[in-house]
């Protein structure tokens, strides 16, 4: 109902109470309770004896009705569930897939405040506070799970344009799931999936991104190598029309991914790549490999160049 209300005082400069109770078929006292809630959430709403309600101002919160207001997406952020906290968003979203009573449909984002258990690749720590964006994204791509470093290859693609559209600032991508502004790490990419050994079950992709946090709130331990974009621009980034610019470009690429077209959006990973051209050390677990990173292939492994001239292709490493 809170919704509906919200919706009636977008429309007008002012809507009066009675105007609202007749829209809506209940009470002024209920217009009354639904406008308290707004006011709760963080809309700012004054009201004049003669002539109501008006929408002053909104809260920078990730709310559904936020994000999904003009929202042209065919499937992604057509469902989103919210929280001002979990432990972290990739793990409610691998509980609704695997054990949600109701069909979760592909497209459908868990989006938080705060993460108090945010994670990154290898089980890393993921710093979280409020300010930040911290969501993932529920798919379902009937593709190969040779695919699965394709998609965070794409996803990577996404959120550097997103932050070009969204703020005009530069970012560039680190392989294989970071993105990078002045060389510090703005934003994170952790997929993960369920396969058989020809088709994926379902995807999550988690995104978060430093937004709008103070560089002295980082821990210390990252402060050297760790950025926000309210740092870059010396000001407050709208969240709702960076994940609003953010969905609008994972749709498209993900609708071309889909069409196993994925040399295009590799094109445009290789023309923002922070990675190749540059010698660097990769972290393979086992093992410590040196050499010039010149190329990412079609399935999305960098290639690497030893200095005796030998290629290595790695799927999977952490460059350090």
């Amino acid at each position: 109902m809170a919704k509906d209300v919200l919706k009636f005082l977008r429309e007008k400069e002012y809507v009066s109470g009675e105007v609202l109770a007749k829209k809506l078929g209940i009470s002024r006292v209920a217009i009354w309770k639904q406008i308290q809630k707004l006011k709760d959430k963080g809309y700012k709403i004054t009201s004049d004896q003669n002539l109501g309600y008006c929408l002053v101002s909104h809260p920078d919160l990730l709310l559904p009705q936020e994000i999904q207001r003009g929202l042209s997406t065919n499937h992604i952020g057509k469902k989103i569930y919210y929280f001002p906290e979990l432990k972290s968003t990739n793990i409610i979203a691998k509980e609704k897939v695997l054990h949600g009573a109701e069909g979760i449909d592909e497209g459908t984002l868990i989006i938080a405040e705060r993460q108090s258990a945010g994670k990154g690749r290898l089980g890393r720590e993921w710093f979280s506070p409020a300010g930040g964006i911290w969501l993932s994204i529920i798919l379902y791509p009937r593709l190969s799970p040779s695919y699965i470093s394709r998609i965070t290859l794409m996803t990577a693609v996404a959120v550097v344009r997103a932050i070009k559209i969204c703020t005009q600032i530069e970012s560039q991508i680190k392989w294989p799931n970071d993105i990078l502004i002045n060389e510090k790490k703005v934003c994170g990419i952790l997929t993960e999936m369920s396969a058989e050994l020809d088709i994926i079950n379902w995807v999550v992709v988690g995104i978060g991104i430093n937004a709008n946090i103070d560089h002295q709130d980082f821990p210390k331990d990252i402060q050297e190598n760790t950025i926000s974009l309210k740092e870059v621009s010396g000001k407050e980034i709208s969240r709702v029309k960076l994940v609003k610019d953010f969905l609008r470009e994972f749709k498209r690429y993900y609708e071309i991914l889909k069409r196993r077209e994925f040399f295009s959006i590799l094109k445009e990973w290789k023309l923002n790549s922070h990675t190749l051209g540059r010698k660097i050390r990769v972290d393979m677990g086992e093992k410590i490999i040196t050499g010039e990173a010149v190329d990412i292939n079609e399935e999305g492994a960098l290639i690497l160049k030893k200095e005796d001239g030998e290629l290595v292709k790695i799927i999977s490493g952490t460059i350090i």
